[in-house]
């Protein structure tokens, strides 16, 4: 077991450091909550105390938008002006909205949104001109709030309905994230900013952002936004695909060219710390800043709040990412028991497995029964990612994993039907070592 009470020390810490009026990290181990660590009594945090979320609800938005293209009404290619015509940055893709690297401003017109109620969609939309496109698509990571708001006004012409709507019935309703909500619902915590001089508080407004509140209105608990990690670890088929998630995990930029250690998927922040790649998002608003990460592999995450703007310099995620290697570090991931298989489904699938070679290289072909899946492994090389291979109808098989992922593999068969060869991608492997197709 992880060491609960380093947790509660770096947390009991920062709170102190970052005079942060309440503190609150929750440790996410297998899909649950399993330790919650709190500092500060304004308020006395609890699991139950919703904070905002502020930019984290960019990564529902994002979920919504990959639930709209699986289903047929959507592709992340598809220009702006496809869904809302006639805009001045119409040119612009939804995937590169989404990535941020559509080179779109930060933020619409007018005075802060943050901190200023929100307008409707009609006047967000009016206010765009050509020149919010400050550089041409995929120059530069160029992090913009804007872009979320154009797609949640994407989401609504699309489906007819709130952008709201959408994320309470397609994604809160399905994962039991019953104390999450638009607007702050007692108990919530209070948003402040620390005085510099004489540690006061200022009390900060709690806006209603409008058509702007798909990049950042949301407000959740300590509970909820730990179930939405676990999502983001390992979704809900019912909810979004397994692979749609993976999708999202893959870099549509790079947002630290100087050592390449994060970037920005669709609608998700990547970390990579050592020898990990943490999934997630940070968020701040007037008087709260969140943070969220995940490493997808072991389903360990962290989620926290502080209602203090003092941490908006990104003190708050760094330490969400500190406190989930102190975890992955101390507590190895769980090793799940071998259990026995159940045989291929037709002898054609058995007959593939075992030893192939091409050009002198190894490898093995399994049956995994729980993925319906071929999984080849390259016996020379431990660390190479598995093949692996899905049926896709045809006769043919899909690769889903590794080098060949979206590859075919053919099964070349002789005269009399037996399997003498695997084509995969044109590269030929035989069951002969010395020679190949």
């Amino acid at each position: 077991m992880f060491r609960a009470d380093r947790i509660d020390a770096l947390v009991a810490q920062a709170q102190a450091t970052g005079r942060a009026p309440s503190l609150i990290i929750g440790v996410l181990r297998d899909g649950g909550l399993a330790h919650v660590a709190a500092a500060g009594q304004t308020p006395e945090p609890d699991p139950d105390t919703q904070y905002r979320i502020g930019s984290i609800s960019k990564t529902m938005t994002a979920v919504l938008l990959l639930q709209q293209r699986d289903e047929g009404r959507l592709d992340l290619d598809d220009p702006l002006d496809r869904h809302l015509p006639d805009t001045p940055v119409g040119t612009v893709r939804l995937r590169q909205l989404l990535g941020h690297a559509a080179g779109l401003q930060r933020e619409p017109d007018g005075d802060w949104w943050e901190r200023s109620a929100g307008a409707d969609l009609d006047t967000l939309l009016a206010g765009l001109t050509a020149a919010k496109l400050a550089h041409p698509p995929h120059r530069t990571f160029h992090y913009s709030n804007l872009a979320y708001g154009l797609l949640g006004a994407v989401l609504e012409r699309i489906t007819g309905e709130s952008w709201w709507k959408l994320v309470r019935t397609r994604l809160l309703d399905p994962l039991g994230m019953v104390r999450t909500s638009y607007q702050a619902t007692e108990p919530f915590a209070r948003g402040y900013v620390v005085h510099p001089w004489h540690g006061t508080l200022r009390e900060e407004p709690r806006t209603d952002t409008g058509a702007m509140a798909p990049a950042g209105q949301i407000w959740a608990t300590t509970t909820d936004l730990a179930r939405w990690a676990a999502f983001l670890a390992a979704p809900d088929p019912e909810v979004l695909a397994p692979g749609t998630l993976t999708e999202m995990c893959v870099p549509v930029a790079i947002s630290d060219l100087d050592s390449w250690t994060a970037g920005y998927g669709l609608g998700l922040e990547l970390h990579r710390v050592g020898d990990r790649v943490y999934v997630g998002h940070g968020g701040s608003m007037p008087g709260y800043v969140a943070t969220m990460s995940v490493h997808r592999p072991s389903r360990t995450g962290v989620v926290g709040f502080a209602n203090s703007y003092g941490f908006r310099s990104g003190a708050l995620p760094a330490l969400g990412r500190q406190l989930l290697s102190t975890v992955l570090d101390s507590e190895p991931v769980p090793v799940r028991p071998w259990r026995p298989a159940s045989a291929p489904p037709a002898p054609e699938i058995a007959e593939l497995t075992g030893r192939w070679w091409w050009m002198g290289r190894e490898v093995e072909v399994a049956w995994d029964a729980t993925t319906d899946e071929l999984l080849i492994t390259q016996l020379a090389s431990s660390a190479a990612a598995p093949w692996r291979f899905g049926r896709d109808g045809t006769g043919r098989w899909r690769g889903r994993s590794g080098l060949n992922d979206g590859e075919i593999l053919v099964v070349r068969r002789d005269p009399t039907g037996v399997a003498a060869a695997l084509d995969i991608a044109t590269f030929v492997f035989t069951r002969d070592p010395d020679r190949t197709g």
